[in-house]
């Protein structure tokens, strides 16, 4: 429950209507992921996706450096079966080896990156859209951690020394409550 995304989820689950699903996953199990993406989607659980179910679907994907890589990586593969996302969110993201994190697949409706520049790891100061008449770029937005800095000492030592802004950005409340409020903006807004 330390890390930024593992909170926003929980936040997720408490305040989202009936109906909407959140889940966590390590950015080394992508395909676990899109597998329970698709078990989601497939409404009638025939096994496949009908047109009308990839058309349904309201998919939002976030994570933090490869956690943020993966999502994106991740709706790209979605795109590929013409299932569509709504919204990706992108948390200093860094790219594992082989991807692509900074082209926006045209299946994403809107997209959104958080980034910092201090430090040897630092996140990617600019996404863009693969197809700018089909997705929707929200913002690159730069914090800056030698002005305002975050206390992270839930965090080891090490990541607090070593990759000090990264780690600052993955504990900062304030990051994580915009990343919210644009998920939950994009969400059906049902009373319980």
């Amino acid at each position: 429950m330390v890390h930024g995304p593992v909170q926003l989820a929980a936040h997720l689950r408490h305040d989202c209507p009936p109906g909407v699903q959140v889940e966590v996953f390590e950015n080394r199990r992508r395909e676990a992921a899109h597998a329970e993406i698709i078990r989601f989607v497939d409404i009638d659980r025939d096994g496949t996706l009908s047109a009308e179910e990839k058309r349904n679907a309201r998919i939002v994907l976030y994570g933090h450096s490869w956690g943020a890589s993966e999502a994106v990586t991740l709706a790209r593969e979605l795109g590929s079966e013409g299932i569509p996302v709504l919204l990706t969110v992108q948390v200093d993201s860094v790219p594992k080896l082989g991807e692509n994190d900074k082209d926006i697949p045209a299946n994403v409706a809107e997209a959104a990156n958080f980034y910092e520049e201090d430090g040897w790891l630092h996140g990617l100061p600019q996404i863009r859209a693969a197809d700018p008449t089909r997705t929707h770029i929200i913002g690159n937005f730069r914090i800056d951690y030698k002005a305002n800095p975050i206390r992270c000492d839930q965090y080891p030592w090490w990541d607090r020394f070593f990759t000090k802004a990264h780690t600052e950005m993955e504990c900062d409340p304030k990051v994580w409550a915009q990343v919210e409020s644009l998920i939950q903006s994009r969400l059906p807004q049902q009373h319980r």
